[in-house]
């Protein structure tokens, strides 16, 4: 399934049952805009699912700030939902698909491979005059058999590992101004883990939706240069936007990179890791 579906070919599918949209609205500065916005209004059918409280797992001032959840309680609260691994999952947010990319990261680090998240997202559903609702959908439970492939992430460990003994390339999707330390201000520390290079996450997106794959696979090519998907890792500040990247990259048919889940909020928690500006 492509990864991304758009407002018209998301309005055919609009009423058919094997059809669910997640709500994925958020704001790093107000935690409660999503779920307010959701109550309010919102595509129809859809679920809300909280960054913070169900597609994170909780912090302990060393984890990062976003650490990824455990498996087992993630697939509890999907099915809780009505989702399960064969379900076809729509998620959308008011980002550019930063939020609703981390749903889609977090289903396919599961095993669903149904998964699409809504180019444009809540603006082009608005633009299009697409249906709204504001009533709670009625929910049938379900059994979500998580699988998790491990493979798709890797460790604060395996970045401080590889510093001294490089296996892949870090890419930060942070903005070029945090990643050299200026402007800091979700963070306690400014910089960048030594030798990662810069794709700012905004950098895949053309007027709220993601460049024609083309242009993406030109792009990020550049970057690559000789480099296969598979010898790079995403990371930005907290193991959300470094999924939009991960998106970019398979709407590209670059598939294939990992995700340091910890990101920039873990490593600068330890004043023992070096820092770069």
């Amino acid at each position: 399934m492509k990864p991304l579906i758009t407002v018209a070919e998301l309005k055919s599918l609009l009423h058919t049952p094997e059809l669910l949209l997640v709500d994925c609205r958020h704001d790093l500065t107000d935690v409660d805009a999503g779920r307010a916005a959701y109550l309010q209004s919102h595509l129809p059918g859809a679920r809300f699912m909280h960054l913070d409280e169900d597609l994170s797992a909780p912090k302990n001032g060393r984890n990062g700030r976003h650490p990824l959840p455990n498996a087992a309680t993630l697939a509890l609260k999907l099915g809780a939902l009505g989702i399960s691994k064969n379900s076809h999952v729509v998620a959308y947010d008011a980002s550019g698909g930063a939020f609703a990319a981390r749903l889609w990261w977090l289903l396919r680090w599961l095993g669903a491979d149904q998964v699409q998240v809504l180019d444009g997202g809540w603006q082009a559903w608005l633009a299009s005059e697409g249906e709204l609702v504001n009533g709670i959908p009625a929910i049938t439970p379900v059994i979500f058999d998580a699988t998790p492939d491990d493979a798709r992430h890797v460790s604060v460990d395996d970045v401080l590992a590889n510093l001294t003994t490089p296996q892949f390339q870090l890419v930060d999707a942070r903005s070029p101004e945090r990643f050299v330390g200026i402007g800091e201000t979700l963070d306690p520390v400014g910089g960048h883990i030594p030798d990662a290079a810069n794709r700012f996450f905004m950098h895949n997106l053309q007027d709220g939706h993601f460049k024609p794959a083309e242009v993406l696979r030109e792009e990020w090519q550049v970057l690559l240069g000789d480099m296969v998907p598979n010898d790079v890792v995403h990371q930005c500040g907290s193991g959300v936007t470094a999924c939009h990247n991960l998106l970019a990259l398979e709407v590209a048919g670059l598939s294939g990179g990992r995700l340091y889940p910890g990101s920039w909020s873990e490593w600068c928690s330890d004043p023992g890791r070096p820092v770069a500006v």
